[in-house]
């Protein structure tokens, strides 16, 4: 509950910064081309993002034939969920990993790599794929669509205003109080808000996090095994890169598939692989 309020007031602060940058660029007409070039871009990404992001990491389609376990463990839990049967993919990739996908939970697929098959036993497998269809089950690819489409729209508005400040420099300085320091004014808001939006949509990410840990745990019922299948990806997957490492893809997958730490770790998609150990240690 906790987390999807902090979603809501994450959204509800992205929606006050796209106000607040329309209104810096002088009415809503600019606003309104900006959100809607953010929202055909985010949402074309939206409905053909299963295709998209399967293609771009070669992942195969198996079925109950060519695993049974495996498939018939992704039908148990997605019974358990009260989900249709997403479809099943296995990527070639030796680096632990999973991720889900899909518009809606009709329209879902999940994917793990050989590497996650190869290195977690039955019960943490079980933990990861539980958290995945978690995921589906909370709708949070359309939510970071959503956040994707205001942090867009705020980048591309900033992007309006640097250009109008420059074009306007030297234009009015004594006019109405214009000049230098309305420049200022408009360049700060121009570099901050889109920074602050990109934060926000981060934080936004980190709480579906939480949100589909906490639910991937009542699913499958083993909280400890998901912590468990955590705490050997956090080091696994730093120990085996992804081979084709996507920053734009990063926040589909269940731990970061990227490198970076210190000041890079506030514009991560995940939230501390710690917490979140924590947190499912004390849902025992």
């Amino acid at each position: 509950m906790m987390n999807r309020f902090k979603t809501t007031v994450l959204l509800s602060l992205l929606t006050v910064l796209l106000v607040m940058m329309g209104g810096a660029l002088g009415g809503q007409g600019g606003m309104l081309i900006a959100f809607v070039m953010a929202a055909v871009m985010n949402f074309g990404s939206y409905w053909f993002s299963d295709k998209i992001v399967l293609r771009m990491y070669n992942a195969q389609e198996v079925t109950r034939a060519d695993n049974p376990a495996f498939y018939d463990m992704i039908k148990r839990l997605a019974d358990r969920a009260g989900l249709p049967m997403p479809k099943v993919y296995i990527i070639p990739d030796q680096s632990p990993n999973a991720f889900a996908t899909g518009r809606n939970p009709e329209h879902a697929a999940v994917a793990a790599t050989e590497g996650i098959l190869r290195i977690l036993s039955p019960e943490e497998l079980e933990g990861v794929m539980a958290h995945e269809l978690a995921h589906v089950k909370n709708r949070d690819i359309l939510v970071s669509t959503i956040a994707a489409t205001f942090a867009g729209a705020i980048s591309m508005i900033g992007s309006m205003l640097q250009w109008g400040a420059m074009l306007g420099a030297g234009r009015g300085d004594d006019e109405e109080g214009g000049g230098i320091g309305g420049l200022v004014g408009s360049l700060a808001m121009a570099i901050i808000a889109p920074i602050a939006a990109m934060l926000i949509q981060m934080a936004v990410s980190r709480s579906r996090e939480y949100l589909a840990d906490a639910t991937g745990a009542e699913i499958c019922g083993k909280p400890l095994a998901l912590a468990g299948a955590l705490a050997k990806l956090q080091n696994a997957s730093q120990m085996i890169p992804m081979d084709d490492q996507r920053p734009a893809t990063a926040h589909l997958f269940i731990v970061n598939p990227l490198t970076g730490g210190g000041l890079a770790s506030l514009f991560s998609t995940h939230p501390p692989m710690e917490e979140r150990i924590a947190r499912l240690r004390a849902m025992r």
